[in-house]
């Protein structure tokens, strides 16, 4: 649903929070009896108290602490994690910093402890008037991100890529555009939030030659953010940063990495240091090495700390009837599958194994060598968890 700036006046008003408090009382899993419930209580008030809620509860996989806030449903998917947040307020710690589109406040949220000054602004009213209610000790207002209102701050900006619910996928249809941005503070120091998807080739095009550092929390990868050259460190362009281990890799680090066959272990680096190409950096910390110069599986005979790895068991040479063969010698009736470099849907392979043993195996499926010399090989692994 659509919020107007009437439904922010209620909602933070007296009566609103105590409307919320009461409707946040119910579990609302059956829609048409608990709506009806509100409705029959709050009126024509029911659809933004039953919205603001269901928000709130889905922003917890985001927020520590969202059970005050006022969301929009595309503000939401697009808001911040607080950890990614926080780690990007530390690097613009002590830094005057105007993020100019501010939406919600997300960002502003975790700025604010960290930035010498921070201020907010919006080009969508309503939104400007749900971040004063979350960040009420953050100045915003309402400003064109195209039009500049400050001189010297550092611009921090997270275009909209999503419109009616659908991803937008090119940077020249974000909102606002992402060579716009880049031309209208070309001689600002400038941090850009882009999907993690972004075509890294496409950003010189665009007019960006600063630092694209991706990063990546809960196993999954959350952002590729800019950085302009005035905010990287010195002969840096790529960096990835792996939140949950507290892990930092940037393409200035040693890459100097050996291919080799498998050893004891096969390591399937987190995706932010793959979507960054940092793959040979990371082995060249942790001693470990290619199976293929290729391809992003690294192995090694011990684990880096807090990894998750794959212990190889058995290599066969990949083919379907001979991996089921395996798998039943094996008594394996659960099976995880990984693939790289190889054209195989791992779970239509999974349902076409049919295995029925009682045993667990993880299989990791990829390419060796190229051209006529390139095979398709399976290793069949004990995981760690």
């Amino acid at each position: 649903m659509r919020f107007a700036r009437a439904d922010v006046d209620y909602l933070t008003s007296d009566d609103g929070r105590a409307a919320l408090a009461a409707v946040a009382k119910l579990p609302l899993t059956d829609r048409i009896a608990d709506v009806g419930r509100v409705r029959a209580r709050f009126g024509e008030r029911a659809p933004v108290l039953v919205e603001t809620v269901l928000l709130r509860r889905r922003a917890a996989a985001k927020f520590a602490d969202a059970g005050q806030w006022l969301f929009t449903d595309e503000a939401l998917q697009q808001a911040t994690p607080d950890a990614v947040a926080a780690h990007r307020a530390r690097r613009l710690a002590g830094a005057t910093v105007h993020d100019v589109t501010c939406s919600i406040g997300s960002e502003l949220a975790s700025l604010r402890t960290t930035a010498g000054l921070v201020f907010g602004s919006d080009l969508d009213g309503v939104r400007v008037a749900m971040a004063a209610h979350n960040v009420p000790d953050v100045t915003v207002a309402r400003a064109d991100a195209l039009r500049p209102v400050s001189r010297s701050a550092v611009i921090v900006a997270d275009p909209a890529r999503r419109s009616g619910g659908r991803r937008r996928f090119d940077p020249r249809a974000y909102a606002p555009a992402l060579d716009s941005l880049l031309g209208c503070y070309a001689d600002r120091d400038l941090v850009v939030k882009c999907a993690p998807g972004i075509d890294f080739a496409r950003l010189r095009d665009l007019g960006f030659d600063g630092e694209v550092e991706v990063t990546s929390l809960g196993g999954s990868v959350r952002e590729a953010c800019l950085w302009s050259p005035g905010l990287r460190a010195t002969g840096v362009t790529r960096r990835a940063t792996v939140l949950d281990r507290s892990e930092t890799l940037t393409d200035a680090d040693p890459d100097g990495c050996p291919v080799a066959p498998a050893g004891r272990w096969i390591v399937d680096p987190d995706g932010a240091i793959v979507r960054a190409g940092l793959v040979r950096h990371y082995a060249a910390r942790h001693g470990l090495w290619q199976l293929d110069p290729d391809i992003a599986y690294l192995s090694g005979d011990e684990l880096p700390s807090g990894v998750r790895g794959f212990e190889v068991l058995e290599r066969i040479d990949y083919g379907e009837r001979r991996l089921r063969d395996a798998l039943a010698a094996r008594d394996v009736g659960t099976v995880e599958i990984l693939v790289r470099g190889v054209d195989v849907d791992p779970d239509a392979l999974r349902r076409r194994l049919k295995v029925r043993g009682s045993a667990s195996c993880s299989v990791v499926i990829t390419r060796l060598g190229t051209g006529a010399r390139s095979r398709s090989v399976a290793y069949l692994c004990a995981p760690t968890y």
